[in-house]
C-alpha cells in the first residue's frame, strides 16, 4: 500500500515542481526589466554607458533624483502633476460614466438597445491610435488643441468600461433590490445612487484601475494634441528627454530615474485597491 501510494504521489510532486519552475521562469522574466530599472536608476552616467550595473561603484541615486527635479527648470514635477490630474481625475469621472452606461444597458429597456451595445463592443476593437486624427480635427474645430481639455475629454469615454459596467451590474445588482427600492418610493436616480452604486463598488474600482492604467500610459493622443511642454504628461515628457539624450547625454540618468518614479503610482493604486478589484474580477462568475 505504501509503495503504490508513494508511486502515485511521485508524478504529482513532479508535476507540481514543473509548474512551479515554469511560473518562476515567467515571474523572473516579468520582473527582470523592473530590476534593471531599479539598478540603472541608482547609477551615474559613466556606469550606465559601461553597462556596469551590478558593481558597488557608481552609486548616484540621490544625485539622479535631485537632477531629475532640477532639469529644465523642474519640468518633471509639472509633468508628474499633469499625469496625476489626467489619470486620477479622468479615471474617476470616466469610471462613473462607464458604470452608469453599463447599468443603463443592463437594467433598462429602450429601442435598439442591443444594436447600440453592439456598437459599443465594436468600438472596443478600434485601436486608439486610429481615433487620434479624428479627435485632433474635432478639437481643432472646437479650438481645444494644445489645451488640457484636448487630452482630458477623450479619455472620459471608454467602450470597454461600458462593457464591464454592464457585466458588473448584472452580477452585483439584483433586480429584486431595485424593485424594493422603487416600492419604497425611490426614484430611478435615487435607486441608482443610493442602492445600485454601492453594490457596484468593486466593479467601479476595477474599471477605475483599467482607466487609470490606460490614461497614465497614454502617449499618442498627447503627442498629437499638445505642443506646450508645460501640458505634457510624464510619458510624453520622458520621450522628449530621451530624444534629446542622443545630443545631450546628461539626460540619460534622469530619464531612467523618471521612468522608475512613473511606475510608482500604478503600483500604489493596485496595492491599495487590490481587495476591491480582485473581487470585481469575479463578477458574474458565480450565479
Amino acid at each position: 500500500m505504501s509503495t503504490s501510494g508513494g508511486t502515485a504521489l511521485r508524478p504529482r510532486l513532479l508535476g507540481r515542481a514543473t509548474v512551479n519552475a515554469v511560473v518562476a521562469v515567467f515571474v523572473g522574466y516579468t520582473l527582470l526589466p523592473v530590476l534593471w530599472l531599479v539598478l540603472a536608476a541608482a547609477k551615474d552616467r559613466d556606469a550606465l554607458f559601461s553597462s556596469d550595473l551590478l558593481s558597488p561603484g557608481g552609486f548616484s541615486f540621490a544625485r539622479n533624483l535631485r537632477d531629475l527635479f532640477a532639469m529644465d527648470g523642474g519640468l518633471y514635477g509639472r509633468w508628474y502633476a499633469n499625469s496625476l490630474l489626467y489619470a486620477v481625475l479622468g479615471a474617476a469621472v470616466g469610471s462613473l460614466v462607464s458604470v452608469a452606461c453599463g447599468y443603463a444597458f443592463d437594467k433598462y429597456r429602450f429601442r435598439h438597445k442591443e444594436k447600440l451595445f453592439g456598437l459599443v463592443l465594436a468600438a472596443v476593437m478600434v485601436p486608439q491610435t486610429v481615433l487620434a486624427l479624428p479627435l485632433y480635427l474635432m478639437a481643432s474645430e472646437a479650438g481645444l488643441v494644445n489645451t488640457f481639455w484636448a487630452v482630458f475629454v477623450p479619455v472620459l469615454f471608454n467602450p470597454f468600461g461600458v462593457y464591464l459596467g454592464r457585466i458588473f451590474s448584472r452580477g452585483y445588482v439584483p433586480d429584486e433590490v431595485l424593485e424594493a427600492a422603487r416600492v419604497d418610493g425611490a426614484g430611478e436616480l435615487t435607486a441608482y445612487a443610493r442602492v445600485a452604486l454601492r453594490m457596484l463598488g468593486p466593479g467601479l474600482v476595477t474599471v477605475f484601475l483599467f482607466q487609470l492604467t490606460a490614461i497614465w500610459n497614454n502617449f499618442f493622443l498627447p503627442m498629437v494634441m499638445l505642443s506646450d511642454q508645460d501640458l505634457y504628461p510624464v510619458s510624453l515628457g520622458l520621450y522628449a528627454w530621451n530624444s534629446a539624450a542622443s545630443v545631450s547625454p546628461e539626460y540619460y540618468p534622469v530619464v531612467i530615474m523618471g521612468s522608475l518614479l512613473a511606475v510608482l503610482p500604478l503600483v500604489a493604486a493596485f496595492v491599495l485597491l487590490q481587495r476591491f478589484w480582485r473581487s470585481g474580477l469575479t463578477a458574474g462568475a458565480v450565479k
